[in-house]
């Protein structure tokens, strides 16, 4: 029996914050990403939402031995979806494929309260340049909803548990490409 899949379309993206293996690119037609937030987290986060009419890139990584345990515990906010026959991959067969989504009657936009942290987009950020390079980073900008959301700037002191080293190239990419989103920095001392 062949092991289940996730699809990864934000910080499962980037392969340091995790240990699943055999990840590789794919593409979830039906869905777009939104900056959403729920009572169960105190920030802001991505989840994927219907729509019809959007494809989102992403990784697909296998969960040995069917084991969602600890990915549902870091999921704990999300709904864990099939989404087998919405995966475009280059996988043998038709293995099982997941993906986790807030509960659409438990999505709360983003506040000041409850900010996106610029440490957890910046992960995410550099998942993309990784594997799908400069244009995928564009790509993932232009299928996300909610950049009106305010961004925490958190880099010199990061929120976010699984952050991760920025080079200055990377940082300075994702800046611009984050302010041409028209997204609000805020400092930590409106937190």
């Amino acid at each position: 029996m062949t092991a289940p899949y996730f699809f990864g379309y934000g910080s499962l993206v980037n392969t340091a914050t995790h240990g699943y293996g055999g990840a590789q690119p794919a593409r979830l037609r039906g869905w777009r990403r939104a900056w959403v937030h729920t009572d169960l987290r105190e920030v802001a986060f991505l989840s994927a939402v219907p729509c019809a009419a959007s494809t989102i890139g992403g990784l697909i990584a296998e969960v040995p031995g069917a084991d969602w345990a600890a990915l549902d515990a870091r999921e704990f906010a999300y709904e864990r979806l099939p989404a087998s026959d919405k995966v475009q991959h280059a996988l043998p067969g038709s293995p099982e494929i997941s993906v986790y989504a807030v509960a659409a009657d438990k999505q709360n936009g983003a506040t000041e309260q409850h900010p996106i942290l610029l440490s957890y987009l910046d992960v995410v950020l550099q998942g993309y340049l990784q594997v799908f390079g400069e244009a995928g980073v564009q790509e993932f900008i232009a299928t996300t909803d909610g950049w009106n959301a305010p961004l925490l700037d958190d880099r010199a002191a990061p929120r976010y548990p699984r952050h991760q080293h920025l080079s200055r190239a990377e940082r300075a990419l994702f800046d611009d490409l984050i302010d041409s989103t028209g997204a609000r920095r805020i400092s930590s001392a409106h937190d």
